[in-house]
């Protein structure tokens, strides 16, 4: 359910910031000094942004350090809530309340992934991209996984891949299905299928997106490929073609999905 403030006068969907971008740090004088069994994440199986946070978590062995509680897969016109499993952290039922107990005067779109303080009964951080790489490096003395998605001598050639799928894939599927005028839409759909036609090409000379192994920026856009055409191609009308056509594309999101048990991390149910 879209906020009133995220439509331009043109037509096109803009996405609202993040508002809360605290950090997990490796510091005893840390607001939010990194422990086990302190934090938790709120997300939605259905949300491909959350999806990221789960498997991160997945990947870097975490499941015993930071708890996770999964809204119902549909929202209501309270946002997202808890009824099929109910929230054990707080005992809330919508997820609204985590939002409004941290800040009182919060009005905008209540969203997931959401990295909870139980100490300090506060949101650190509602930012995907925050909450991934802490859940990739700051919490390294709790779990025995070296894994590291975001190696230092990657950096500039990661987040150069990011800046390109974030707006015309991950969010471009969005900008495309949320335009409300034809002309936004036309252009949101042209940089979509242009940038995967791109990834199509680069994915047939290189296995991963970034040198010879999986790093964030390949889990960043698999969540989105995994719910191409099951839901953007019909409901989003992203149908120019779909992912199945696509080899390259197709083939690298099979080889994600059944990497180190990613494939637990995904449920059509709650997708479609």
């Amino acid at each position: 359910m879209l906020h009133h403030r995220e439509k331009s006068a043109e037509g096109k969907f803009l996405r609202q910031e993040d508002q809360f971008r605290s950090w997990v740090a490796n510091d005893s004088s840390s607001r939010f000094p990194v422990a086990s069994g302190r934090y938790y994440l709120y997300v939605s199986l259905a949300c491909p942004w959350a999806h990221r946070t789960i498997i991160v978590r997945k990947l870097k062995k975490l499941e015993d350090v930071i708890g996770m509680t999964v809204v119902d897969p549909i929202r209501d016109e309270r946002g997202w809530a808890f009824t099929n499993q109910k929230d054990p952290i707080n005992g809330f039922e919508y997820l609204g309340q985590a939002y409004v107990t941290t800040d009182s005067s919060y009005e905008a779109r209540v969203t997931v992934p959401v990295l909870w303080d139980s100490k300090t009964s506060q949101i650190v951080s509602n930012c995907d991209d925050d909450i991934m790489r802490m859940l990739n490096s700051t919490f390294d003395d709790f779990t025995d996984s070296s894994l590291d998605l975001y190696p230092v001598e990657l950096r500039s050639e990661i987040d150069k891949i990011n800046d390109l799928i974030y707006p015309n894939v991950n969010d471009g599927v969005y900008r495309s299905g949320f335009a409300t005028t034809q002309h936004s839409y036309e252009i949101a759909v042209h940089k979509l299928f242009e940038t995967l036609d791109f990834l199509e090409s680069k994915l047939s000379e290189h296995r991963y997106l970034v040198g010879n192994r999986l790093t964030e920026a390949d889990w960043r856009l698999f969540p989105t490929l995994i719910r191409f055409d099951a839901v953007y191609h019909g409901h989003f009308k992203c149908n120019l073609k779909r992912i199945i056509d696509y080899p390259n594309l197709y083939g690298y999101m099979c080889d994600l999905y059944y990497h180190d048990n990613v494939a637990e991390t995904v449920d059509f149910d709650h997708i479609k």
